[in-house]
Order: structure tokens, then C-alpha cells, then sequence
């Protein structure tokens, strides 16, 4: 696009045309060859569209005040656009209504309103809200609870690939929830999440390994999964892992290792690792004890407390 097209969609644009004050709102959203990403003129031009009317646009003008992309930060605001293009069927904007419900975000809480955003999304085939759906099934949220509910929704969405979707499916196969009990389905579920990076299922999946539960006790895969979980941040995950090291199970004994990552499940909030710590240290002289806690100290400077 050249100067003088530019200059000529701008100028279209200012007289009202809202196909061009939208294109204009992505261009400058993302930037281009000729136009720089600029937040503000984005909000602007899509604040021009969505006066108009254009559902898309409504939405970009909700997550600009949602986020405060190009404007100050208003949930009301947010609530006001993503509503309007909710309304006019646009499946994003019933799904961040939806969320606006849920959480009490510009609007008063109401789990009833929720339910009916995410339900109206979900029919649409919206994985998130399919997802969402099947959470507000399973415990009763805005709706009667109803496991086979729960199970249908979880499997719509888990088939489009969302992990949260499959982890909470293996669960309904798991636990026999809305559908008939099934090991092997569970942990095809489970396993499928974890692979996405779903730490529930990756420090599930560990103790299934670790235990042998419904599957052939493997402690390589074991601490295989315990490993990615608690490079995420999972307590309970960091403190399998030291376990793992401690006995040497699925990984070669390190009283070093067993101690960084126990310390970190404590620091993490997971007291139990307390007893461990107080055992594992015996195993370590002073010095390896302090390196062991300046690289925890380090740990923590690169994945803070939530």
C-alpha cells in the first residue's frame, strides 16, 4: 500500500466508512510496511467502527478496555462492548461476556448470566466455552449439577485439542463422571493434556507411573512428568520430584537435587516437604547446603510466587 492509497483510506475512513475505520483499527493494532503499531490509534479507529455498529470491532474495543491497550483500563467499559457484539451473535464477545459474569468484572457476578454467555458460545462450537460449560456442569455453577452434562461438553472440547478440556474428561473417565468408568480412556486423556503441557495432568499422570495405578509402574516416566510439572511452578510436583531424586526413582540418587527442589515445594506452600528437608540435609555438608539454597534464591528470581 502506497501513501496516497493510505492517505486515501484514511480519508474514507474519516467520513465514515466503517469497513476501512476497522481495517485501519487492525493496522494499527499490528503495524504494517507504511503504519507503525500504535495503540491508541487503534482504539480510535475501532471505537469509530464499533459506534457504528460493527460486531468485530465492539470486540476489539472491549479487550482494548479490558487489557487498557490504548486507553485507561475500564471492566465497565469492556462489559459495555463485549455486550453489544454478544449480542449481535459474535461468539468471542458472548465468550468474554461470559468471563464478565463469571468473575464480577464490570458487572455484578452472576453465575446464572455466565452460564448462559459460555452456553450460547459452546453451541457455536467455541472449545473455551465448551470447556467452560462443562466446568459449570460439573460443580452446579449457575446450572443443576449434571455429570453427563459435564462429561458431553469436556469431550466437544477436548476432540478440538483444548488441554484443559482433555485433563477434565480424564477425570470423568477416571472417576466414572457421567460416563462409564474407563482406565485406559482416562489415561489416553490425561496423557494427551500433559503432552500440551497441562501441569494437573503432568502431576497425575506422574503418580499413576509412581504408584502403578492403572498403569505398569514406571518410575522413568514417573519422574518424566513430576520433572515438567514442577518446572511450572507445581508445589506438589517439585516436591515428587525431590522424592524421585531422594530414593533414586526413575533418575540417579542426588541428595543435592532432593534438597533444591524439596526447598522449593516448602517455599512453593507445600509444608509437608518440611520433614523431608529436615532428613534430606543430614545427607549434605554446609557447603553444599548454602549452594544448594543460593541457586533456590535463584529459582525464585526467575519464577516468582504467584
Amino acid at each position: 500500500m502506497n501513501e496516497d492509497k493510505l492517505n486515501e483510506y484514511i480519508q474514507k475512513a474519516e467520513e465514515g466508512d466503517v469497513n476501512l475505520q476497522f481495517l485501519l483499527g487492525l493496522t494499527n493494532l499490528t503495524g504494517a510496511e507504511e503504519i507503525p503499531a500504535d495503540a491508541k490509534e487503534a482504539f480510535k479507529w475501532f471505537k469509530a467502527a464499533a459506534e457504528q455498529g460493527n460486531p468485530i470491532a465492539q470486540f476489539q474495543l472491549g479487550i482494548c478496555y479490558d487489557i487498557g491497550r490504548g486507553v485507561k483500563q475500564d471492566y465497565n467499559e469492556a462489559f459495555r462492548w463485549f455486550k453489544a457484539a454478544a449480542e449481535q451473535g459474535y461468539a468471542d464477545a458472548q465468550n468474554s461476556l461470559g468471563y464478565c459474569y463469571y468473575l464480577g468484572q464490570g458487572v455484578r457476578q452472576d453465575y446464572n448470566e455466565a452460564f448462559r454467555w459460555f452456553k450460547a458460545t459452546a453451541e457455536q462450537g467455541y472449545a473455551d466455552a465448551q470447556y467452560n460449560l462443562g466446568i459449570f456442569y460439573l460443580k452446579g455453577e449457575g446450572v443443576r449439577q449434571d455429570y453427563k452434562e459435564a462429561y458431553r461438553w469436556f469431550k466437544a472440547a477436548a476432540e478440538q485439542g483444548d488441554a484443559y478440556a482433555q485433563y477434565n474428561l480424564g477425570y470423568c473417565y477416571y472417576y466414572g463422571k457421567g460416563v462409564r468408568q474407563d482406565n485406559n480412556e482416562a489415561v489416553k486423556w490425561y496423557k494427551m493434556a500433559a503432552e500440551q503441557g497441562d501441569a494437573k495432568a503432568q502431576v497425575f499422570l506422574g503418580l499413576l507411573y509412581y504408584e502403578g495405578k492403572v498403569v505398569i509402574q514406571d518410575y522413568n516416566e514417573a519422574f518424566r512428568w513430576f520433572k515438567a510439572a514442577a518446572e511450572l511452578g507445581i508445589a506438589e510436583a517439585q516436591f515428587s520430584l525431590s522424592v524421585c531424586y531422594y530414593n533414586g526413582k526413575g533418575v540417579k540418587k542426588d541428595y543435592n537435587e532432593a534438597y533444591y527442589w524439596c526447598l522449593i515445594a516448602y517455599r512453593n506452600g507445600y509444608t509437608d516437604a518440611a520433614k523431608n528437608i529436615y532428613f534430606i540435609k543430614y545427607n549434605l555438608t554446609d557447603q553444599q547446603k548454602q549452594e544448594v539454597q543460593d541457586r533456590v534464591n535463584e529459582w525464585f528470581k526467575t519464577h516468582p510466587k504467584e
